[in-house]
This record gives C-alpha cells, structure tokens and sequence, in this order.
C-alpha cells in the first residue's frame, strides 16, 4: 500500500510541476511579446532619438 501512495505522490508532484512548467512558459511568452510590441511602438523625442518606452 505505501508503494503505491507513494507512486500516486511522485505523479502529483510532476503533474503539478509540468502545469507550473508550462504556465511559465505562457506568462515569459507573453512579456516577450510585450517586450517586443514595446519597440515598435516607442515614441519618437523632439531631437528625433526614440525614447524608452519604459521607466526604469
């Protein structure tokens, strides 16, 4: 009976991982296409330089 509970943890935990894993993967997606959006869209400053688009 433990071999077996323990075999039913050990896939919890790397089911839970790979769900982790892979939200991760989303979310750095996402702030790269954000992050890339953020330089094609700047705006240009008075001298004509392109400025940040960020602030820190």
């Amino acid at each position: 009976m433990v071999p077996l509970l323990l075999v039913l943890l050990l896939a919890l935990i790397l089911f839970g991982a790979g769900f982790a894993l892979k939200a991760l993967w989303w979310i750095a997606i996402i702030v790269l296409a954000v992050w890339l959006l953020g330089f094609v869209m700047r705006s240009t400053e008075t001298g004509g330089r392109k400025g940040r688009w960020y602030r820190w």
